[in-house]
């Protein structure tokens, strides 16, 4: 059986597939390349340029291949861009998403797994942010993520179809071969390295009033080969008979802004100047995922939770990889 893998060719997406095909699984690579590299893709797995709003040549891939399972990354993702383009966000990938499903309960997939975010989480109530708390969607990127998981709620119950949906947090880091390549880049580790990298003269932190311990704001970071471990246990758990759930994903522990500038200061051995701007509208203070659930139901557990390793990383790949993927 195939595991099929939409944005496989992304960051996050062809992680996941490199550890799907290391650990012997069959892959299909579905891509349009849009923020993805063929250059990414593992040479062990199947790739298929082709968009989700093209419902033949999505269909034809499970007339081709004996897909069993999903794993679903491509989406538009800019939490800024939506807010500038919701109909991008609440139009092209709920609709997109939706042909996925179709295509997947028309031929007998078992397995859904789904790329969401933590952008559920707007105004949480309680930090850490466990999967309990109230759902207050902050963009139309975050509510097209929910809207895609109630979908698969009532599939679950309509069609069979047991699914897990992943929320998370800001995903970082680097595997051996495979790192962060974004055109434009809007992440803040690569973004950072870019300075220490002679690509920008300084970066910009956005307020230095928050309330923090030094003013910047505090998030939770998770390198991204624990968050390919998080999404390869899931798959797992629904092939061994288990039930639909949702996960929070994180290290649950908080690092500030210029904490993250301090580590990456050590590890490149660059300055890194950085200057003061304002807040950003809608910046929460302190945003740090509740993982226990996944831990315990599932065993997981962070091999890479600190900064150092999780900077280190992404900085060996831009060492190795100056131009990011060729191609």
């Amino acid at each position: 059986m195939t595991v099929l893998v939409t944005g496989g060719a992304g960051f996050i997406g062809s992680i996941v597939v490199e550890q799907l095909a290391e650990q012997g699984n069959d892959v299909v690579v579905f891509d349009n390349l849009y923020q993805g590299h063929i250059d990414a893709v593992h040479p062990n797995a199947k790739f298929i340029k082709g968009d989700l709003a093209d419902v033949p040549t999505l269909r034809q891939v499970f007339v081709d291949h004996d897909i069993e399972s999903i794993m679903h990354f491509a989406s538009y993702t800019l939490v800024g861009e939506s807010v500038s383009h919701p109909f991008m966000y609440l139009g092209e990938n709920v609709t997109n998403g939706l042909n996925l499903l179709h295509a997947a309960t028309d031929n007998g997939v078992k397995h859904f797994i789904l790329s969401s975010t933590a952008n559920l989480f707007d105004d949480p109530e309680t930090i850490p942010i466990a999967e309990t708390e109230r759902i207050v969607p902050g963009s139309p990127y975050g509510e097209s993520k929910y809207i895609l998981e109630r979908f698969l709620h009532w599939l679950d119950k309509t069609k069979d179809l047991r699914y897990t949906a992943l929320r998370y947090f800001n995903a970082a880091g680097a595997s051996v071969e495979r790192g962060e390549h974004h055109d434009p880049e809007t992440h803040i580790i690569p973004l950072v390295l870019d300075v220490a990298r002679g690509r920008r003269d300084k970066f910009t932190i956005f307020g230095n009033d928050y309330d923090t311990h030094d003013g910047t704001c505090v998030r939770d970071y998770i390198h991204v080969l624990d968050l390919a471990q998080a999404h390869i246990l899931s798959l797992n758990a629904l092939k061994d008979g288990g039930p639909s759930r949702k996960f929070n994903l994180g290290n649950g522990n908080g690092f500030s802004i210029l904490e993250l500038i301090e580590v990456a200061r050590k590890i490149t051995g660059h300055s890194i100047p950085t200057v003061f701007g304002e807040r950003r509208p809608g910046d929460p203070d302190i945003l740090i995922a509740d993982s226990k659930t996944i831990r315990k139901d599932l065993g997981w557990q962070p091999q890479r939770p600190d900064l150092e390793a999780i900077i280190g990383d992404a900085w060996n790949w831009f060492q190795k990889n100056p131009n990011g993927y060729s191609k």
